[in-house]
């Protein structure tokens, strides 16, 4: 997390699991208990998907936190856009969301910090 910013950086590398989102949410409350408003950046590493594992239908968190959250960038494979948007909300939240391909960090980076 840096403090000049409140940029929240999540790393997500092979499948993503029940736990491992929810670790994700408790890092980012903490960071906005801290911060009062955040914005992420969700960076992925050789993705394969989502654990069939858990109750992924609890969206209570965005529901509780979105207002919270400036902004998600989501950076992976162009494979992955559709599912990582759909399972991100994109359209349905209140916070701004966009995914930008792996050779696009810098982009997603720069889009997820500017105030505009």
């Amino acid at each position: 997390m840096d403090g000049g910013d409140r940029l929240l950086t999540i790393r997500v590398t092979k499948i993503l699991t029940k736990p491992d989102l929810e670790r994700a949410q408790a890092g980012a409350l903490a960071a906005i208990q801290r911060h009062g408003k955040v914005r992420v950046l969700v960076i992925t590493s050789d993705f394969l998907g989502w654990d069939t594992a858990g109750d992924w239908g609890d969206v209570s968190f965005a529901s509780q936190h979105d207002q919270h959250i400036e902004k998600i960038a989501i950076v992976g494979e162009p494979q992955w856009e559709d599912l990582a948007v759909a399972f991100m909300g994109k359209g349905f939240r209140r916070v701004a969301i966009e995914y930008f391909p792996v050779a696009d960090l810098a982009k997603a980076r720069a889009w997820v910090t500017s105030t505009a």
